[in-house]
């Protein structure tokens, strides 16, 4: 959703107060949120990101955030879908409020 936001950036559409509103919530997310430095299944330091984030259940907060998010996305025809799983894949990130993990063949995508 951060790469449709930042598309949604340059259409010339966009109202200044959904423009302050993506901003801001970005800002939150950049608080609350780590960002791991590899998205690869492999240590090569050229190795392709191909590992998705997914939040877990119990982190409400950055959820309801995201809906936000969402809100401001689809009003504009970025239409976003939830996914679900109990199997995310090949873990390579994993803290409090998200895992991060290169899927396997039957995670939605």
């Amino acid at each position: 959703m951060f790469y449709a936001a930042y598309d949604l950036e340059e259409d010339a559409l966009v109202s200044q107060a959904d423009l302050d509103e993506l901003n801001a919530l970005h800002r939150w997310f950049m608080r609350n949120m780590f960002e791991p430095e590899t998205l690869a299944i492999s240590s090569r330091h050229n190795a392709k990101a191909q590992a998705l984030s997914w939040f877990k259940e119990t982190a409400t907060e950055h959820v309801s955030q995201m809906r936000r998010f969402q809100s401001v996305l689809e009003k504009y025809g970025r239409y976003v879908e939830t996914l679900r799983t109990s199997r995310p894949g090949y873990v390579v990130y994993e803290d409090d409020v998200q895992v991060v993990a290169y899927p396997f063949a039957d995670t939605p995508t």
